[in-house]
């Protein structure tokens, strides 16, 4: 059984118009995704800005309003309680923000914004707590001093290693991580990938991983779902998606991972140009009037192309 399923999830945002502010249209930020998250497994959602996979991220955890859809969580149908506060599934469904920085409240101690989430939905004395926050400062490779400075006293991959710590506190099932290293330089993205995966092996988390990254998403993920426009253009697993890719959109994607080989610079300039002017050339075969993504079909047991 799934731990997480998503079925056709909607998010529309309204278009304003007049002095009445009347709604004219809709934005479709996410427009019928479907995709199931199992215990323990990492899923990359990946896509350029604007896809709509952020809002997917953020639909799940209850963060943007749903226009359609439903999601289930260890077989249930939370839909209706998505939003609410103090729910289980508000404690098992966790999120890791892309900005660390923004997301730490800049006048709280780091002691205060770990501590937060648990005096939401536990009840422990001072020694308990502060027992629990030296589990999670342990968990994430800092040392326990750290708890009484604030956010701006430490570095990117330090405030982004607190931002896990938080999202670790409650003991989730589920991390939803929004790019949580593209604002970091590459050693400091490496060390924080390791620590995440380590943490996914010691404590058995899911995570639903978001990043515009192929290469990153390499690293983390056993199932990929590539998403433009809306909705999924190719979903199966990192075999699938990096050896045989079929989606013309998804070529484009594996074209433009950089080669560290100078050897093959020449070579690879030469793909890419080959496979954007194929993009240019084939994209009313893959897209239907106005960009629209055709729904996905089973090519094979794990992989899904959108096609006629």
């Amino acid at each position: 059984m799934s731990l997480l399923e998503v079925k056709d999830l909607k998010v529309y945002f309204p278009i304003k118009a007049g002095i009445m502010g009347r709604t004219v249209d809709h934005v479709r930020a996410v427009d019928g995704v479907t995709f199931s998250i199992k215990e323990g497994q990492t899923v990359g959602l990946i896509g350029e800005s604007g896809s709509g996979k952020s809002t997917t991220g953020k639909a799940i955890l209850g963060l943007v309003p749903l226009a359609g859809g439903s999601i289930y969580f260890d077989g249930k149908d939370i839909t209706p309680y998505i939003g609410k506060n103090r729910s289980d599934y508000r404690r098992n469904v966790q999120m890791i923000f892309q900005d660390a920085y923004s997301s730490l409240n800049p006048k709280k101690r780091v002691l205060d914004i770990l501590a937060e989430p648990i005096r939401n939905f536990e009840k422990l004395t001072k020694a308990e707590e502060l027992k629990r926050l030296e589990e999670l400062i342990d968990i994430v490779g800092m040392p326990k001093d750290v708890l009484v400075k604030y956010p701006h006293e430490f570095s990117g991959g330090q405030r982004q290693r607190l931002s896990i710590a938080r999202a670790l506190a409650l003991k989730p099932k589920l991390i939803v991580a929004d790019e949580p290293v593209s604002a970091l330089d590459i050693s400091i993205q490496a060390q924080v990938l390791n620590y995440l995966k380590d943490i996914q092996e010691e404590l058995k988390i899911a995570y639903l991983f978001i990043s515009h990254d192929l290469g990153v998403v390499k690293h983390m993920c056993e199932s990929l779902a590539i998403m433009h426009n809306a909705r999924f253009v190719e979903f199966g697993n990192r075999e699938d998606v990096y050896k045989d890719p079929k989606h013309i959109y998804t070529k484009r994607l594996i074209a433009a991972i950089p080669d560290t080989n100078p050897a093959l610079r020449a070579q690879n300039s030469a793909n890419r140009a080959a496979i954007t002017k194929e993009y240019e050339k084939e994209f009313h075969k893959y897209y239907q009037e106005g960009g629209k993504v055709y729904d996905l079909k089973q090519i094979s047991d794990t992989h899904h192309v959108a096609m006629p």
